[in-house]
């Protein structure tokens, strides 16, 4: 399985357009080679970079495993968005805060975004309150592959 985005290459710099610096909306991305028995798609977007640990930017899971692109901004077909760590379900774009060393805000470097994608051989009883630990506690044993697109993002 693989995953790419038209905004960005793997290893490359998202554009601030999808950032809290620009419009702040989900990249396009297309999901090539899933499994054909795969029953449904699991999109995970989080940042290991963020200064308190893990910081989970999007997650959307029971994606129709049909499903081969994810148009800019919008949610995938069939998919759940479940909860961020922005306290709020939906897409919460790259916002690397300014360094706590910093006297001057400047940024706190380059952080990597992981946009990584699951597909499954089930489908997750789970609610839109979901968060990120809910959600991969839910896929242990049922994960048929996964791949990941890193995006990488210093606030400018």
């Amino acid at each position: 399985m693989k995953l790419i985005s038209l905004a960005f290459s793997d290893k490359g710099n998202i554009p601030a357009k999808y950032t809290c610096d620009g419009v702040n909306i989900s990249s396009p991305l297309t999901i090539n080679e899933a499994p054909t028995d795969a029953k449904s798609l699991v999109l995970i977007v989080d940042d290991p970079d963020a200064p308190g640990g893990d910081w989970v930017h999007w997650t959307v899971f029971n994606i129709d495993p049909a499903t081969t692109e994810i148009a800019e901004g919008a949610v995938p077909s069939g998919g759940v968005e479940g909860m961020t760590d922005f306290g709020k379900s939906g897409w919460g774009g790259p916002c690397p805060p300014a360094s706590p060393k910093s006297q001057r805000g400047e940024p706190s470097g380059t952080h990597h975004y992981q946009f990584k994608v699951y597909a499954l051989d089930t489908r997750l009883e789970l609610g839109s309150s979901a968060k990120k630990k809910d959600i991969e506690a839910a896929m242990q044993g049922h994960i048929l592959d996964q791949t990941i697109l890193v995006g990488l993002y210093q606030k400018g």
